[in-house]
């Protein structure tokens, strides 16, 4: 390999060859990775748990700024680029590549979990319902999607406006010039990557946990580490098969599949569940989480014991961050043509509304499930068995096998649709920054991520996986913003603002 390709080449051989290490550490020196990620994590949580709160609060307030500023007509792209997709899907691809199957993993077991061991007053009351639920609207309302809001625009910004890379380090070519092309550009890269691929590796993990629960749940398929293997394998051959596709294709149609899947399956506990119990649960839940939001984004405990709002909240802050470099990337690759106030709409208040709705429908049946009938054993299977948790929700419901198999469908083509993203952005970020990656770079990071992924399953390591993902956030999190300060100079350029001229004394 000459020295030239060796050059175009370097961020995806170095960043392949950080993945490699870990892998040998996690598999043969499991016990030494889980002590050193916990004791990086814990330091984190513990004593710069404030920036995790801080920077989130910030980024929600930056993205609102951004919606009704004077920048929100500008163009991503030319001023007459129109859309590479329609609304509707567009919207489908950004949500399954932001939230997926973790929306479908949690929507259950989270307001159930919070119902039993609240952050605060007695477990198994009316008042736990309602806080179960407002935190669950937290954890994935505005905080993650503004978070993804930030770092998309970014990107897509000075991909489409700025003609750069489509690569991590173009955001802040106004600080660092033509030096993202340079170690530090790189360097940036490499680390995203790396992200990256973690973070993708641990959700095929559980993915893979959670379909295996359902094929146990529909079909008796035995719950067991081999049968995950056997759907990990299989899931690599779908979404290879979908990479060939290309983006307009696979993606988009998975995308689109699993969108509609979701409204059939909202659609149908809405009819058969506790109908108006849900509404009332939703319009009630958003009024909590609106009024209490300030109070929600800084809360610390600083004179007690804080262990709750550190596994939930922190974990939760720290782990969109980790995932930020992937979400980020994707959507900026499918906004090309849109505003600036379409995107922020489209990325910050539409999915947060959507989410919210799911949740409500979702959690709150459940919860009117154990609330009315005091049934303390279902509560209990939920939160021990969280990969079953939404197929023993189901249990419970009329047509109970007919929301299963829906359900069932939901999360496969959202692991399917994952790994698809997943494996597009990397390819993306390995061939310095094209906006079209080879198939060969995709295939690549596609047998990769679900090598590890089964490797870590096989170890026991998908827990330290996690960990590590998450410890590697608070710094990212500090870069993402300088990001902001970025985007923020470039919108600024754009529009053809110049720095304020000082004024006489006079």
């Amino acid at each position: 390999m000459d020295s030239k390709k060796l050059n175009e080449n370097i961020v995806f051989i170095l960043s392949l060859l950080l993945t490699l290490i870990f892998i040998v550490w996690g598999v043969f020196f499991t016990e030494n990775l889980a002590k050193v990620t916990d004791t990086i994590y814990n330091g984190s949580i513990d004593y710069l748990g404030w920036v995790y709160l801080g920077a989130a609060l910030f980024f929600v307030i930056f993205s609102i700024y951004l919606l009704f500023s004077k920048y929100g007509n500008i163009r991503l792209g030319k001023k007459t680029d129109k859309p590479d997709f329609s609304t509707a899907s567009w919207l489908a691809m950004l949500f399954g590549a932001g939230m997926g199957i973790g929306i479908v993993y949690w929507s259950v077991a989270e307001p159930v979990t919070h119902y039993t061991t609240p952050p605060y007053g007695e477990g198994y009351t009316l008042d736990a319902a309602n806080t179960a639920m407002k935190y669950t609207f937290f954890h994935w309302g505005l905080d993650p999607w503004a978070i993804y809001t930030v770092i998309g625009l970014a990107l897509a910004f000075f991909q489409y406006n700025k003609k750069l890379p489509a690569a991590i380090s173009s955001a802040f070519h106004p600080f660092l010039g033509d030096r993202i092309y340079g170690p530090i550009g790189k360097t940036i890269d490499v680390l995203s990557i790396f992200a990256t691929v973690f973070g993708i590796a641990t959700s095929l993990g559980l993915g893979a946990m959670q379909v295996t629960a359902g094929m146990h749940d529909i079909f008796g398929v035995p719950n067991e580490l081999f049968v995950q293997l056997i759907v990990i394998a299989v899931a690599t051959v779908l979404f290879i098969i979908s990479i060939n596709t290309g983006l307009e294709k696979g993606i988009q149609f998975l995308s689109n599949a699993a969108m509609i899947l979701s409204f059939a399956i909202m659609l149908l506990i809405l009819i058969v569940g506790p109908t108006v119990t849900i509404i009332k649960v939703f319009f009630n839940t958003t009024g909590l989480y609106i009024s209490d939001f300030i109070h929600l984004s800084l809360r610390l405990k600083p004179f007690g014991e804080g262990e709750w709002i550190a596994s939930w909240t922190l974990f939760y802050w720290a782990w969109w961050i980790a995932w930020a470099p992937f979400v980020g990337m994707f959507i900026a690759r499918v906004s090309k043509g849109r505003t600036v106030r379409e995107f922020v709409i489209g990325v910050l208040i539409v999915p947060t509304l959507g989410t919210c709705l799911w949740m409500s429908i979702f959690g709150g049946a459940a919860l009117d499930i154990v609330q009315k009938t005091g049934n303390h054993d279902l509560a209990k299977n939920i939160t021990e068995n969280v990969s079953l948790a939404i197929f023993t929700f189901f249990d419970y419901l009329p047509l109970s096998s007919v929301l299963s198999i829906l359900g069932f469908a939901v999360v496969a083509i959202y692991y399917i649709t994952v790994a698809d993203t997943a494996t597009f952005v990397l390819g993306m970020l390995s061939e310095g920054g094209t906006l079209n990656p080879s198939n060969k770079i995709k295939m690549t990071w596609g047998v990769i991520q679900s090598a590890l992924a089964a490797v870590l399953l096989l170890a026991g390591g998908l827990n330290v996986l996690q960990t590590a993902s998450i410890a590697a956030a608070l710094p990212f999190a500090i870069i993402m913003i300088v990001m902001c300060f970025s985007l923020l100079k470039g919108l600024k350029s754009e529009v053809g603002e110049k720095p304020r001229e000082p004024r006489g004394r006079f």
